[in-house]
């Protein structure tokens, strides 16, 4: 034994004396312990809900995302891969994409709160726009992730030459499926990140029914739930849009 900590000998009595009353408060400090767990457990459960979430997890997401909106910005880009890293990508849900589509007579409209008039726009008004490619990962709410490519163009300059010049973008948007059976809400500042894109390629083909063709989302910041498949409607809103998961009481925000 060092100096430092040198061994203390006790008689017995006095050591059974220690052992009793340490007993006795671990006892009362583990019960206590359980108590408070347990009424925490239930104050959650019987507390009010917010899309199915008790209120007190739903301030904690709304922390979590007041953090994680922060740390989004231009200059924070997720990581990308070459192309011998490339991975299939199950085609995961089909909600909003398992009804028949013309994709020759599918257009995308875009929408404001201004009361502007909504814009029609083709396959081709997406392509006239500069071509990007990313290999990034995608990252599933599930658990799994894969590396994966993708062709589009950047929304930031979709919204460049379609959001009405001299206007104030909006704080969100809302993006939907042509029937609207699958939307999702977006950030604009997560909306704008220069790896946001409007993709209609898939490793190095054109996109597939199955992944959403014409038309999808390929946003690296968010899980995979934010990335909406078969985009129909584009919305500029100030009004925080509602979330097909969100509903189902997942995060709002989804961001990596």
């Amino acid at each position: 034994m060092s100096n430092r900590h040198p061994e203390i000998a006790l008689p017995e009595p006095d050591l059974k004396r220690q052992l009793r009353r340490r007993t006795r408060r671990d006892f009362l400090i583990s019960g206590l312990a359980a108590v408070g767990a347990i009424s925490g457990y239930e104050w959650l459960q019987h507390s009010e809900e917010d899309n199915g979430e008790p209120v007190a997890e739903r301030r904690v997401l709304e922390f979590n995302r007041k953090l994680a909106h922060r740390y989004v910005s231009d200059a924070h880009l997720m990581p990308t891969y070459s192309k011998d890293q490339i991975q299939y990508l199950k085609p995961n849900g089909n909600v909003g994409v398992d009804s028949p589509l013309d994709l020759n007579a599918w257009k995308v409209q875009v929408k404001t709160d201004t009361g502007r008039e909504t814009l029609d726009l083709s396959l081709a008004d997406i392509k006239a726009l500069p071509r990007v490619e990313m290999i990034t990962r995608f990252c599933c709410i599930e658990g799994w992730s894969v590396v994966t490519q993708w062709a589009g163009a950047r929304f930031s300059d979709f919204t460049k030459k379609y959001f009405p010049p001299g206007q104030a973008l909006p704080q969100y948007v809302y993006m939907a499926t042509p029937d609207e059976d699958y939307y999702v809400g977006l950030d604009t500042k997560s909306a704008m990140h220069p790896q946001t894109l409007l993709a209609y390629e898939h490793n190095g083909k054109s996109l597939e029914v199955e992944h959403g063709a014409p038309l999808r989302l390929a946003i690296p910041v968010k899980y995979g739930i934010k990335n909406i498949k078969r985009i129909g409607i584009i919305q500029y809103t100030d009004k925080r849009p509602s979330d097909y998961w969100y509903e189902d009481g997942y995060d709002w925000f989804a961001g990596l």
